[in-house]
């Protein structure tokens, strides 16, 4: 019954008055199917969120309680989600600010648009989570101050806060101009020297992997450094430097900074370590020169990220179709293409470079027609989920290629139900048409049937619209919960079936 109540909390065409039913006994996994419904009234809302604190926390978060709904007291997480949403009441700031509870102080603290007395109270909080918290998205001149605060956990934080202000963020690098840091989060638990076991036993260590301390705190320093070259803010002549660092880390957190200048970009090319390569191949701000020295990469994965930059020239693109492996993906500078562009590519003599092409799903009708009668299978497949295809383009897409494309002939929107029936049907049977057919809106009863003989397409299939109200009515008894689950929030089981599911008040 568990599963049945689930789906059926999620039915789109369940009525109201059996959704007040299933809120007077919902359990958390029922309350959770409830609060995704998206007609629920305020006052179903209110009546789901006094079930537990879990879901009354869902719903602040999804804009569905104001804060007259909520005590703070009884529920202090679901008040500190409205607060989180900016729609809670700023006195409850106050009390959360002095909460005995650091974990609720810590939430609190990842509240924007605080009272600045709050925040001042955050800021001082003896509580370094806490502080910490509050420095990863305050204010410039706040994060000016944190930036100087003895824990380098904090400055830390501060270091990936993109309103820090520039300077702050290059002193924090070069470690100029503010005091040593004094703790971090291994020496205050450790003994120094301490170096984090990454396969560490311990179930209640909170310590990050790698962690260490020899009385520098050297891993959050250097974790610090990381997070200011990944901050934008972070002044470009800062960062310069360590494109020759010792650390890979370092030099592949620069390589995706799309303000580096060319002569920078050069040198990270050469790098012998085919990630940095390949972040840099991926950088929308890398000049052309530099796009075509990356394509005779040695690297497979610096010449397919390559292929997926939004900028590659198409000649480029073409050559490395050939030699990597993109996958179904539209790729940015095909959907980018111009229409003499897509001709040109249409035509080219390379197949994997029509098959990039055939995934556009805005294609002339002049060229979609022409891709659809390729004779590279490849190409056919790509094609074959367009809009707009006939019946018999379809049917003889399968004629000539069979088991390569007939899944994706499934997919196509424009499908017809005969066709769909008989893809259900196909000799050899590929498994994956029946889970694209049981998606399908043109799918029928017939075909919706021979999908539920296959293991992965029957709950799809169990939770279609066109399947009999008497078929899904059976799956509620079926023994995959998934199954039972989807035939329950079927929007096509009977009316009659639905209100002897819902327990009447008083008898869960």
């Amino acid at each position: 019954m568990h599963h049945v109540l689930c789906g059926l909390a999620a039915n789109a065409a369940l009525p109201s008055e059996l959704v007040d039913r299933l809120i007077e006994v919902a359990d958390t996994d029922v309350s959770d199917s409830l609060a995704s419904r998206t007609e629920l009234s305020h006052a179903q809302a209110v009546a789901l969120a006094s079930q537990g604190e879990e879901i009354a926390v869902r719903l602040a978060y999804e804009g569905l309680l104001t804060a007259a709904d909520i005590d703070p007291v009884a529920q202090p997480r679901a008040a500190l989600a409205l607060l989180e949403e900016r729609s809670g009441d700023l006195e409850w700031a106050l009390l959360f600010a002095s909460d005995p509870d650091g974990g609720r102080r810590e939430r609190l603290a990842a509240c924007a648009g605080l009272p600045p007395e709050v925040v001042e109270r955050l800021a001082a909080d003896s509580d370094v989570r806490v502080v910490a918290e509050l420095a990863s998205w305050t204010t410039p001149d706040m994060a000016g101050r944190l930036a100087r605060h003895p824990h380098a956990e904090v400055r830390r934080m501060v270091a990936a806060n993109e309103a820090t202000p520039p300077e702050v963020l290059a002193m924090l690098i070069t470690g100029e101009g503010v005091p040593p840091a004094q703790r971090c989060l291994v020496c205050d638990v450790e003994e120094t020297p301490f170096v984090h076991d990454p396969q560490c036993p311990r179930l209640d260590c909170e310590l990050r992997s790698g962690a260490s301390c020899a009385g520098s705190h050297e891993s959050t320093v250097a974790e610090i450094t990381e997070l200011a070259l990944r901050n934008p803010s972070t002044p470009v002549q800062a960062v310069v430097p360590f494109a020759d660092h010792p650390s890979a880390l370092l030099r592949w957190t620069l390589a995706a900074r799309p303000d580096l200048p060319p002569e920078v970009w050069g040198r990270l090319a050469r790098d012998p370590i085919p990630g940095v390569r390949a972040d840099l191949a991926g950088n929308p701000a890398i000049d052309e020169t530099l796009i075509r020295a990356l394509a005779t990469d040695p690297d497979h994965d610096v010449r397919r990220t390559l292929a997926h930059h939004p900028r590659v020239p198409l000649d480029v693109l073409s050559c490395l179709a050939g030699t990597v492996k993109v996958g179904p993906t539209l790729l940015p500078r095909i959907a980018a293409a111009s229409p003499s562009e897509v001709e040109e590519l249409a035509r080219s003599s390379n197949s994997a470079v029509r098959m990039l092409l055939a995934e556009r799903r805005d294609l002339s009708a002049e060229i979609r027609d022409a891709l659809a009668a390729d004779a590279d299978a490849k190409v056919v497949k790509s094609i074959a989920p367009h809009p707009g295809l006939s019946e018999t383009q379809l049917r003889t897409m399968v004629e000539g290629h069979g088991s390569h494309v007939v899944a994706k002939v499934a997919a196509n929107p424009d499908a017809p139900s005969a066709l769909l029936e008989d893809l259900t049907r196909h000799v050899p049977p590929v498994r994956k048409v029946f889970r694209e057919v049981a998606r399908h809106r043109n799918a029928t009863g017939p075909a919706l049937l021979a999908c539920l003989t296959d293991r992965r397409a029957r709950p799809i299939a169990a939770g279609h619209p066109a399947l009999p109200p008497p078929v899904i009515a059976e799956l509620l008894a079926d023994d995959d919960w998934r199954v039972v689950e989807a035939a329950a929030a079927n929007p096509s089981l009977s009316p009659t079936v639905m209100s002897k599911l819902a327990p009447e008040p008083g008898r869960a």
